[in-house]
């Protein structure tokens, strides 16, 4: 139970970055926000006039340019809603480029696993930010794995009688 809020916070400060990673994209690029307004059909809405937040905020990513980014933020930051409780404490998402999700895993036996589950996490994914928004899944393992501990070890090459026959 303690351990979920602090996912929650780390889920939050993930998709913070990620989003502050699309507006430098963004910037990049020279995607810069428009400098007129954008124009709707229906009744027109004077500047001083009361918006819906969400709203405000759906304008803001399209005048950008950041509705991919911002939906990829979004992905990352639910993480275990998406892939469920038992992946998404052993993986976690590191990027997305392209097309190509990388994930990490902390041991080669989750690796596998979402190896093995990759096409069931692009569709899973897909469903999140659009039809063939996500084309790959790369894994990545564990980087450094803990050193076996014990007091015997065999130093230097194995030699011409380690053959087993």
């Amino acid at each position: 139970m303690s351990d979920e809020p602090n996912a929650a916070a780390r889920g939050a400060a993930m998709a913070r970055e990620k989003l502050a990673q699309a507006k430098a994209d963004a910037a990049k690029r020279g995607q810069l926000p428009r400098r007129e307004p954008r124009r709707k059909a229906g009744p027109r809405r004077e500047a001083g006039d009361p918006q819906l937040f969400g709203r405000a905020i759906a304008d803001l990513l399209a005048d950008r340019g950041w509705e991919r980014s911002a939906a990829v933020g979004a992905v990352f930051g639910r993480w275990q809603d998406i892939v469920g409780p038992d992946l998404a404490a052993h993986t976690r998402p590191e990027s997305f480029d392209e097309g190509e999700v990388l994930i990490a895993a902390d041991s080669t036996a989750w690796a596998t696993q979402v190896r093995l589950l990759a096409r069931t996490l692009i569709r899973r994914l897909n469903e999140e930010l659009g039809d063939g928004a996500v084309t790959k899944v790369k894994v990545r393992g564990p980087q450094n794995a803990p050193r076996p501990t014990g007091g015997l070890r065999v130093t230097g090459s194995r030699g011409p009688g380690d053959t087993y026959g």
